[in-house]
This record gives structure tokens, sequence and C-alpha cells, in this order.
């Protein structure tokens, strides 16, 4: 059995979560700006919002089937 599938996943959750992360970031900066008044144009703070709360839901539903499949796996062995 070859890792090259293993360490591609988890290359790609791991590229997910920065992903995230980034997303997220950039969400809160606009939100600080609109909340200081500094935010000249509202469609981008809610676009990137919008961006953070979707990849947050994918990559959390990534994760769950992930230990939802590992707990069938031990399933099986038991």
């Amino acid at each position: 059995m070859s890792d090259a599938g293993g360490s591609g996943f988890a290359t790609s959750l791991t590229s997910a979560v920065d992903n995230l992360q980034s997303l997220q970031s950039a969400s809160n900066g606009l939100a600080v700006q609109a909340v200081t008044g500094d935010l000249t144009d509202i469609h981008n703070a809610t676009l990137a919002s919008t961006r953070a709360q979707v990849t947050l839901e994918l990559v959390a539903a990534v994760r769950n089937k992930g230990v939802d499949a590992f707990n069938e796996i031990m399933r099986m062995q038991a």
C-alpha cells in the first residue's frame, strides 16, 4: 500500500486550512475597517465574510468525514 495518497490528502487538507486562515484574516480586517468607519466598499467585506464562512463549512465537513472514516475503520478492525 502506497503512502502517496495519504500524503496527498494531508497536503490538500493543510492547504485548505491555510487558505481558510487567510480568508478569515482578510474578513476580520475588513470587519475592523467597517467598525472604524474606514471601509469604502461594503460589498468587498460581505464577499470576504461569505468566502470565509463557506470555506470553514467545507473544511469542517471534510474533517468530519475523515473522522467518520477513521472510526469506521476502527470498528471494522475490532
